[in-house]
């Protein structure tokens, strides 16, 4: 099951709350005084770019980020830093999550000697919920999906005075979340000036997992902000069963898909986009890829086992997932207008990021221990 969706954008954001705080904060400093602090790794990989027949694919590896295995950490440890350099009255606070931003919440209210309580839907994996256990999070399962976790975790909030530091704005909630964007921007500011020199990317094409929007609009802004009408061509991928993005592409505006919700990527499994990053997406966005399951698995066995002599890389099912679209843009004929939009050649350098480890360990191992490539359904 695959879709897709061509746009047309303006590069040009209208200015919001989000917008404002992109501009005026740079986390970097604050990132670097972290002990454990390091860039993530960005790793080349020719076997891979010549199995596609393009010049160069490049992974930034988030899997390496402190020991979280994921990028949430830096959002989440800078919204902290900043509402508490606003306020340090602050005993505890929340989120909903799948995963990775509710582990890197616990680990940055710990770090701050603050509590911290995480909701999160029913389907999260429970190795998910152990890692927020084990940074001194309380987490709580309940039966609903991601969007009712983040009322519920809203209602919390409200109910007990906690603070609430959500990745996906809503009404009125608009600060923190940009906050935590700000965060992101640090693993695309630490590709400077390699793959990233001033006036124009050594990059041609980047594909970015969609989520709830937060994470490809922080790398949206980014290229726009620094490149303008230079930026490389961004093609979003996100889940068939929760593909809010290009619902709402296609709807004209931010809509909660008719979709299942039933998807191994769990950290990709949202509904309606956030509104903050809804306006930088449709501003950025050359085009929407919505994929099943069986792409993301593929695409983690391509990287664990890797072609020639490629460094081998532990990407979790949500980290896979750009490089599942690519491999489905490549390789399925109803997504040649994709690929005939990439104009792909020996010479295009495209850039993916492996935003998760196995943060799922079980499944990783199910999907990574089989020799032969994933059953593929009927597309």
């Amino acid at each position: 099951m695959i879709d897709y969706f061509l746009h047309t954008p303006d590069n040009n954001p209208a200015p919001d709350t989000t917008t404002h705080i992109l501009n005026r904060h740079n986390a970097g400093q604050f990132h670097r005084s972290l002990p454990g602090y390091r860039p993530t790794p960005c790793i080349n990989l020719p076997g891979l770019a010549e199995k596609y027949g393009t010049g160069h694919i490049f992974l930034k590896d988030e899997s390496k980020r402190f020991h979280l295995e994921a990028f949430k950490a830096l959002g989440a440890s800078y919204a902290v830093h900043s509402i508490l350099k606003q306020c340090n009255n602050i005993d505890t606070f929340c989120t909903a999550t799948d995963g990775n931003h509710g582990r890197a919440l616990a680990w940055a209210s710990a770090r701050a000697g603050k509590k911290s309580v995480v909701f999160v839907p029913h389907h999260t994996a429970p190795a998910r919920i152990r890692a927020i256990e084990q940074e001194g999070g309380k987490a709580i399962k309940i039966e609903g999906n991601y969007d009712e976790a983040c009322d519920l975790a809203a209602e919390a909030c409200r109910k007990d005075g906690w603070q609430l530091v959500q990745d996906a704005a809503r009404d009125g909630y608009e600060e923190i979340p940009a906050l935590i964007m700000a965060g992101y921007l640090t693993q695309f500011r630490e590709l400077e000036p390699e793959l990233h020199p001033p006036g124009k990317p050594d990059v041609d094409i980047a594909f970015l997992q969609a989520g709830v929007g937060s994470f490809a609009a922080s790398a949206i802004w980014y290229y726009l902000d620094r490149y303008g009408p230079n930026r490389p061509k961004i093609i979003l991928v996100e889940p068939f069963e929760a593909d809010g993005v290009l619902a709402s592409f296609r709807a004209g505006e931010r809509v909660v898909p008719d979709k299942s919700f039933k998807t191994m990527m769990a950290g990709l499994n949202c509904g309606i986009p956030s509104p903050g990053a809804w306006n930088i997406i449709r501003s950025g966005t050359d085009a929407v890829v919505s994929i099943s399951d069986h792409f993301a698995a593929e695409a983690m066995q391509a990287l664990y086992h890797p072609a020639g002599t490629d460094q081998p890389v532990t990407a979790g099912e949500s980290g896979a997932a750009g490089l599942a679209g690519f491999m489905a843009v490549m390789e399925e004929e109803k997504l040649k207008p994709v690929r005939e939009l990439l104009r792909l050649s020996p010479e295009s350098r495209v850039l993916f990021v492996n935003t998760e480890g196995a943060t799922d360990p079980d499944n990783f191992r199910s999907i990574t221990s089989k020799t032969t490539p994933p059953l593929r359904h009927n597309q």
